[in-house]
């Protein structure tokens, strides 16, 4: 049985530099190849042409090259001839599942990807925290899932229809895989690719984790940070987050200060309200005075109720006091209702009800 070659596309742009150099080829060589993979989009080392036929074959010896397929979508129900949220479940090369969702809106179409096939954190109202974590996705595997669903628009709507930003915000958390991460916006952001969106419309999301977030301030990118806070009241977010026993409130306050007076960015604090358990006028004021010093929006979102995991949304009154309670604050909200209730699109729900799909014959 002849051994089952890597995928060349989970390398690093320092990882194909160190190949490329591993072969006695001038560095050029990476740049060369990456865009043949990532902007071209070569099925196989034959397809890059631009390099010599014995460059090729040695490169066919050591490396494949594999893409990610969408595996199945649902879509929303809507009225008229609105574009739905659609959920989509990704197969990655070697079997596991992971999911994106796109959601439109008036103005943009957000593709929500993933950065981990499941997650360590174990959030109690997330659906992927259930699953466990199974491993980091690679820069390929990430920059797949946001060409996937492009081209889903582009099948099913025509070219009018694009991806305009990126969110990570699915399965798992993206600090935990910066350097696969901050690659993949690398590749995803390039001018010089068929696919490129400028980094500013790329937000990544994290649950606080406060190192990875300075080392996130220090790294020479544009993108938007949104912070899962769900509680300004620190047991009660321990209670929701674990991990958050780790970062105490203060030290991520500290740590979103100095990111934004070094990269000069407003952060998002998104605020998922749970039916009474961080809906009260008591909670609302603690997310002021935690908000207040801050360079912050503050994003409050509905719950999407998932089955065995006991929250529920809270009613609407509810939210307008909590909103009504933060505007007097003198801060900055937005209201987002969470989309995708009718096709569990909630992080996790997807993939938690298919599991892990391992193909007889590997590749």
């Amino acid at each position: 049985m002849q051994p089952i070659l890597p995928n060349i596309k989970d390398l690093t742009r320092t990882g194909l530099r160190e190949v490329v150099s591993s072969l006695g080829e001038p560095a050029y060589r990476a740049s060369q190849i990456h865009q043949w993979l990532f902007s071209h989009r070569s099925a196989n080392m034959d397809d890059i042409t631009i390099l010599s036929l014995a460059l090729r074959r040695r490169l066919s010896s050591l490396y494949a090259v594999r893409e990610a397929t969408l595996d199945e979508h649902r879509e929303e129900s809507v009225a008229g001839p609105e574009m739905p949220t659609t959920k989509f479940l990704v197969s990655m090369p070697d079997g596991q599942s992971v999911e994106s969702v796109l959601i439109p809106s008036a103005n943009r179409i957000t593709a929500c990807i993933s950065s981990q096939a499941g997650c360590p954190l174990n959030c109690t109202f997330c659906a992927t925290g259930r699953m466990g974590f199974r491993r980091n996705l690679s820069p390929g595997e990430i920059t797949d899932q946001v060409f996937l669903l492009n081209d889903f628009l582009a099948e099913r709507y025509g070219e009018t229809k694009k991806i305009t930003n990126v969110v990570f915000m699915g399965m798992g958390e993206p600090l935990l895989n910066m350097t696969n991460v901050l690659d993949a916006v690398q590749t995803l952001t390039d001018q010089h690719y068929r696919f490129s969106l400028p980094q500013r419309k790329i937000t990544i999301s994290t649950v606080g984790l406060t190192p990875e977030i300075r080392l996130l301030g220090e790294a020479s990118v544009k993108t938007k940070l949104a912070v899962s806070l769900h509680a300004a009241i620190q047991e009660k977010r321990e209670s929701l987050i674990p991990v958050a026993r780790d970062y105490p409130l203060d030290e991520l306050k500290r740590a979103l200060s100095e990111y934004s007076r070094k990269t000069g960015q407003q952060v998002t604090l998104v605020y998922m309200l749970l039916d009474g358990i961080n809906d009260s006028p008591e909670d609302a004021r603690a997310l002021a005075k935690f908000a207040k010093s801050l360079f912050c929006k503050i994003n409050l979102i509905d719950y999407n109720a998932i089955v065995n995991i006991k929250f529920k949304p809270v009613y609407a009154g509810t939210r307008e006091l909590f909103m009504r309670s933060l505007l007097d604050s003198g801060l900055q909200v937005t209201v987002r209702k969470s989309q995708g209730a009718t096709i569990d699109a909630a992080c996790g729900q997807l993939a938690a009800e298919r599991g892990p799909h391992i193909p007889e014959e590997p590749y």
